[in-house]
């Protein structure tokens, strides 16, 4: 019974530290930026079928009529 009880007393003490441990990360964590945001210039692409940039073919790029 002795061997149990300082097993889970140690076993308590690892948790606690490892709690402790875990909330300071937390606290003291700054926030982090992503690559993307710190340009300066961030615009969205988008793709453009080749027949839809000419204005030779409007019936390329109708949209279907539902």
């Amino acid at each position: 019974m002795k061997f149990e009880s300082i097993f889970l007393s140690i076993l308590f003490v690892a948790c606690s530290s490892v709690c402790v441990l875990v909330m300071g990360a937390m606290l003291t964590a700054g926030p982090s930026s992503s690559p993307l945001a710190r340009t300066n210039q961030a615009a969205p692409t988008v793709a453009v079928q080749a027949g839809c940039a000419t204005s030779t073919a409007p019936d390329v790029c109708a949209a279907p009529e539902a």
